[in-house]
């Protein structure tokens, strides 16, 4: 039987074999009139896609001859690691012809997982849609089948914390666009949510101008933004409603830490939370009390603690759990909806779930890193090793930390998971080695986080399937409103799918992760579950432990406002909190004289002029006489024209009775 013809026609459509599925050859779209550069590249001439054409070989490919397809191609890049902020130049395969050759999957066999059910059935994509779901499909020739029978197939992880070649701290994390995204892919996540971060000062337009830059010749996979509000004017303000509007942008995150560097003061940080609501925003909050940060810090150093030790003790969780109170507290009197990034401590968890309780829109991000070990790693012997660990906020000493975060997590408590990925190599780190003050924070996590958080959640009994994919995957595309072409597997969807394997085991290790990171905070852990087939935008990825990655083939997914999922209760919620004005009478009756009574106020909190001249010591800050003045001179008679000493209106005394001597009466027994 020949294929269906690709091309959009009522006629087609109504009478070919995917009749009964809702626009079966529509195209994909990105909202909010964005248009990636893979678009871009798209609307040029190409070449006609058939099931066997091959695509023009160039220096930088690799054939393997499998099926008749495209041959996959993974580059291998040495990161940058310097101070240029320059993207360098990388190669990069044509996108267009990358796709023609995988156009068409076929998965059999397997069980579909959402976050709120699960079912035997097979999946057929087609330029990078799902276009049909079930079973006894009708597949057209030329796709590739892959078996999934015994396994689990879910939405791609969504890692919503990330920072890829931030520069920070006099250096840059040394994993890249490439780098990073590459490494995501290869342990199931497809779609990372990075931040735009630049200093005070910078607009923060040009600022994610610069990232847009940065990412879209590299990203191995779909990418959205988050942009950093590092300082506040009402310039600041217009630039949030511009990129809201224009650039696809919903979320802006506020600093409480980082003194003199990111953070914002409290009236600040209403007035962001402010446009945040009123553009449709969610706000996000970095919570640590920078001031405490600061005065410890020094502390520490005056103590003689340089180590990365130092760094954990002068971050005690009080304070964390203190700023979290203080920006839940901001933002419900902005009625915001607030998203508290990072959650590393019980003490903030604790503060998160109390606030959920009481009806406060807020969401809070454990991280991978937090749900997999803790600070105790601060302690060790090795120095590269204790900072390694280094991340603010810091890793708790508690042991018990990373289950208790677990169990919110899977209670719902806690809602989504991001990895805060940001590495730097030994030597990086080492710009601390004589001042933790002066360690580039920052860890790994963009390839461990699916297989940690089904370790610690699921294989421990704590959290069923569902919410693995709910906390890893579909919770993050209904915050930041991509849900469901993002986060879900049905209909329509983007192929952004993981065949997960929940028997099979791998063990975590620098030496074998893909990232450009020398060190992992994992290091040594065996998790069970792993992903062995990736499909990012209907491409296969990774299968039989192969990575096939193309620089610059993902997109950038705009991410509108109003997001349901958040904001569906905030204009209720304001309603009920508006301040209503008491109707009443006005008061009729009578109404002091206040004029004398404020000019003798004034005159009593103020030191008669002609009196100064009897003190020595100024008055007290309210307008009092200072006690520890004298009310006597020596000047004797005729200093002033009406009184020769300061208390000769008084009358006079001749004597003056004491009751006790000097000293005071003695109480002892004689």
């Amino acid at each position: 039987m020949a294929s269906p013809s690709p091309h959009k026609s009522p006629a087609r459509v109504k009478n070919s074999m995917f009749g009964f599925v809702p626009d079966a050859f529509g195209a994909k779209s990105l909202p909010l009139g964005q248009e990636s550069p893979r678009r871009r590249q798209q609307a040029a001439p190409k070449m006609q896609d058939t099931p066997d054409a091959a695509p023009e070989k160039k220096p930088e490919e690799k054939s393997d001859g499998q099926n008749g397809e495209a041959p996959p191609v993974e580059e291998t890049i040495v990161p940058d690691t310097g101070v240029s902020t320059e993207a360098p130049a990388v190669p990069c395969l044509d996108p267009v012809i990358y796709e023609s050759a995988q156009s068409r999957v076929f998965i059999k066999g397997g069980r579909v997982v959402n976050d709120d059910c699960s079912f035997d059935a097979d999946i057929y994509i087609e330029d990078g849609v799902i276009k049909q779901l079930g079973t006894n499909l009708i597949i057209p020739g030329g796709a590739k089948t892959i078996e999934a029978k015994g396994k689990m197939i879910i939405p791609g992880g969504i890692d919503t914390h990330t920072h890829m070649q931030l520069p920070f701290m006099g250096t840059f994390a040394c994993d890249d666009f490439y780098t990073g995204t590459k490494a995501a892919l290869a342990g199931g996540t497809t779609m990372i949510i990075d931040f735009v971060l630049d200093q005070k000062g910078v607009s923060l337009v040009e600022a994610y101008d610069k990232w847009r830059g940065w990412a879209d010749p590299k990203v191995c996979c779909d990418y959205a933004l988050h942009v950093g509000v590092t300082w506040w004017s009402d310039e600041v303000a217009k630039q949030i409603e511009e990129l809201t509007r224009d650039k696809g942008i919903n979320s802006y995150k506020m600093f409480l830490a980082y003194k003199d560097v990111f953070m914002l003061n409290d009236d600040e940080l209403y007035k962001a939370f402010r446009k945040c609501k009123e553009v449709g925003a969610i706000a996000q909050v970095h919570a640590e009390n920078g001031h405490l940060i600061a005065e410890k810090s020094k502390e520490m150093i005056d103590m003689g603690i340089t180590g990365p030790e130092g760094h954990m003790l002068c971050r005690p969780e009080e304070v964390e759990a203190e700023a979290t109170q203080r920006a839940i507290t901001i933002a419900d009197q902005a009625n915001c909806p607030l998203y508290i990034v990072h959650v590393m401590s019980k003490s903030a968890a604790k503060v998160v779930s109390s606030a959920r309780k009481k009806g406060n829109i807020v969401f809070g991000e454990p991280i991978a890193a937090s749900l997999g070990t803790d600070g105790t790693h601060y302690n060790n012997k090795c120095w590269r090793h204790a900072a390694g660990h280094v991340m603010g906020p810091p890793l708790r000493p508690d042991p018990t930390t990373p289950g208790y975060l677990m169990d919110l997590l899977a209670n719902g408590d806690l809602q989504v998971t991001g990895t805060d990925n940001c590495t730097f190599n030994a030597d990086q780190k080492a710009l601390g080695a004589d001042d933790f003050r002066k360690i580039p924070n920052g860890v790994n996590g963009v390839e461990d986080r699916m297989s940690v958080i089904w370790e610690k959640g699921v294989h421990t009994g704590k959290m069923d399937p569902c919410r693995f994919v709910a906390v890893t995957s579909t919770n993050a595309a209904k915050i930041f409103n991509i849900y469901p072409r993002k986060g879900r597997i049905a209909v329509g969807s983007d192929a952004d799918l993981v065949i997960w394997n929940p028997n099979a085991t791998r063990v975590i290790s620098a030496k074998t992760h893909h990232q450009a990171v020398d060190f992992n905070i994992f290091e040594g852990m065996e998790c069970h579950g792993v992903a062995e087939v990736v499909i990012a935008n209907g491409r296969i990825v990774l299968e039989d432990g192969q990575l096939h990655v193309v620089q610059g083939i993902g997109r950038f997914i705009p991410t509108p406002p109003n997001a349901e999922f958040v904001y569906g209760r905030v204009a209720g919620r304001e309603n009920a909190k508006k301040p209503q004005k008491v109707e009443r009478e006005a008061y009729g009756g009578p109404v002091v004289e206040i004029s004398k009574t404020a000019q003798q106020t004034e005159s009593a909190a103020h030191v008669d002029k002609e009196e100064q001249a009897f003190h020595n010591r100024p008055p007290t800050r309210s307008g009092g006489r200072n006690l520890q003045d004298s009310s006597f001179t020596l000047a004797g008679k005729g200093i002033n024209t009406h009184r020769d000493q300061f208390d000769d209106s008084r009358p006079y005394r001749p004597h003056t009775r004491s009751v006790n001597p000097p000293g005071g009466a003695s109480q002892g027994l004689w």
